[in-house]
């Protein structure tokens, strides 16, 4: 690690050392809420485009870092990369997202299904990641991500985002071997996927499991969290020093076995107030998150006042990394990213030995 990097409030906080304030960065932070975003994404043509374009996905990275005052980026792409390297046909459809051509459907899909090579299969992440990690500021860590295996399932079952699951859920039932094998395969792919992005130069892993909330207790134990904790077995004794951070959405009921996997961090959606989150966890990890994404499209004194809000109910101690409960909502107008940057910076931050606590 870099002298600078040494001194990120990010990596700082992830490793629960004090800060003199709270870092923050947003999930999607680069994204559709930016022009200047929408701008590269109709250059681009498409968004796969986008996504597969190191010099592209270096530029969207890039632009909220412009913008903001953010203690980290995170590498543009996409949770489906992987499936789409599989062979899967990715593609999307306006109005309707992600879409593959050849679900995975049953057991013997499952079996056919490919292995990777993430450096040689998936090259152009990995180059995106050494350009952003050249163009960063030195002291802004970069992190690398990817989707969980049971988030990434539901689409390679369903052929498309789903309200009910009903297919990939199914599988569960009709087939819990088969469904076991395929969490098992894209856990070790996932695993060597995330360390490549290590080896290109990301300096954290974020790994997001947007549907684990849809499991019943038994399934998500033995579908989503069983994969987590083997992605992260594999990440730590390749690369002990490379905080890992689980995001698991509408999954508060499971954040004490979370904590127990060996991640560093946590991500914690706006449905658990993060002060009870502090004292399940206690000082295992540390949390990012949890305002509700949607107060930023309400007006400046309503964002600052839900930020106050959570930086007040975390308290005074080591760990807390300022979040969204979730992505940022397309329709959020930058400016009011801004006030909430500004917010956080200023509620959090403690003041110098000798200073009264008000600065008067």
């Amino acid at each position: 690690m870099s002298d600078s990097l040494a001194d990120s409030l990010f990596l700082k906080a992830l490793r629960r050392e004090p800060v003199h304030r709270t870092p923050m960065w947003m999930m999607r932070q680069a994204g559709r809420y930016l022009p200047e975003y929408r701008q590269t994404r109709e250059r681009a043509g498409s968004f796969l485009v986008l996504a597969k374009t190191p010099e592209l996905a270096c530029e969207v990275t890039l632009q909220p870092l412009r913008r903001f005052r953010l203690d980290a980026a995170i590498l543009f792409s996409d949770i489906l990369i992987i499936p789409d390297a599989m062979g899967l046909g990715l593609g999307f459809e306006t109005g309707e997202g992600p879409v593959f051509a050849r679900p995975v459907r049953s057991a013997a899909d499952i079996r056919n299904l490919p292995g990777l090579d993430p450096v040689s299969d998936i090259r152009y992440v990995m180059d995106a990641v050494t350009l952003i990690r050249r163009e960063l500021p030195a002291d802004i860590p970069l992190i690398g991500f990817a989707g969980s295996p049971w988030t990434v399932a539901t689409y390679m079952i369903e052929g498309r985002g789903s309200k009910d699951f009903r297919l990939a859920k199914g599988l569960l039932y009709s087939e819990p071997e088969a469904a076991g094998e395929l969490m098992n395969h894209l856990a070790d792919i996932t695993a060597d996927y995330l360390l490549a992005q290590v080896e290109a130069g990301a300096n954290a892993l974020m790994i997001f499991d947007t549907w684990g909330g849809v499991l019943t207790p038994d399934h998500y134990r033995k579908f989503s969290l069983e994969s987590l904790q083997r992605i992260t077995d594999r990440v730590r004794s390749k690369a002990p020093e490379i905080p890992v951070i689980l995001f698991s959405k509408g999954c508060a009921a499971h954040l004490e076995a979370l904590a127990e996997t060996g991640c560093q961090g946590l991500g914690v959606d706006w449905t658990l107030n993060i002060g009870e989150a502090r004292k399940r966890v206690g000082e295992k990890v540390a949390l990012q998150g949890n305002l509700d994404p949607v107060v930023l499209n309400a007006g400046p004194e309503a964002i600052r006042a839900e930020a106050a809000k959570v930086i007040e109910s975390f308290g005074p101690h080591p760990g807390h990394i300022f979040n969204l409960g979730h992505g940022i909502n397309p329709a959020v107008p930058p400016d009011h990213v801004r006030v909430l940057v500004e917010a956080v910076e200023e509620f959090s931050r403690k003041p110098e030995k000798g200073s009264p606590a008000n600065g008067v």
